[in-house]
């Protein structure tokens, strides 16, 4: 489904082509989006980064998209070890900035920075696993498409729906029609999302918990 082909059902569907609405429907299409990132964590949206770190220096940049980790780890002389996620606070107690070593544990400070300590003695290789934000079908417009277009159509419609109905205030009665069919769809979703990491994490020999 491309992206004008989700506007034109969402119009058909509520029966409407006003001016106000139409210059919204890019909105809706967004908090449809969200709302299905925050119910489902699809494999699809799953990232793994490398980077390298600075000898001294206990801070790593988060991903661009970054939403949630996953799993770090590091690597020294050719063995990755998982680092414990901790909070900044313990960090901060236990390992002062000035001890150094390979890190055992990480933190995020802020949206824009993890933690590491102990702090790096060297430039260790650390990897992300990572939930990054996805693309959104309003970045390609016209006959752009996302994966969420292309496998989750029902979702993504239905999502779509329910926010411009709510916009037009329409009727509890529709709005719960609207709602459950976009559950049922969720639910589908859920099931395949399943069924993928499954799939991922037998093909990679993991067996990962979001931290």
């Amino acid at each position: 489904m491309t992206y004008d082909e989700l506007v034109q059902q969402v119009k058909d569907y509520l029966e409407t082509d006003e001016t106000t609405f139409n210059a919204n429907i890019d909105t809706f299409i967004k908090l449809a989006e969200e709302d299905i990132r925050s119910k489902v964590q699809l494999p699809a949206f799953r990232e793994r980064d490398t980077a390298t770190f600075t000898a001294s220096n206990q801070y790593l940049t988060v991903p661009t998209g970054f939403l949630a980790a996953y799993e770090m780890s590091v690597s020294v002389s050719g063995t990755e070890t998982t680092l414990l996620r901790k909070d900044v606070s313990f960090l901060k107690e236990a390992y002062p900035t000035s001890t150094t070593g390979t890190p055992k544990y990480y933190s995020l400070l802020d949206e824009n920075t993890f933690v590491v300590a102990p702090t790096p003695l060297s430039g260790y290789t650390v990897t992300l696993d990572y939930f990054r934000a996805p693309d959104s079908l309003t970045a390609g417009a016209g006959s752009g498409t996302t994966w969420l277009s292309e496998n989750a159509e029902q979702a993504l419609l239905w999502g779509t729906v329910v926010q411009a109905y709510i916009f037009l205030k329409g009727g509890a009665d529709l709005l719960q029609v609207y709602t459950t069919a976009y559950g049922n769809a969720i639910d589908s979703l859920s099931g395949l999302g399943e069924g993928l990491k499954k799939k991922d994490s037998y093909r990679h020999g993991e067996r990962r918990v979001p931290a």
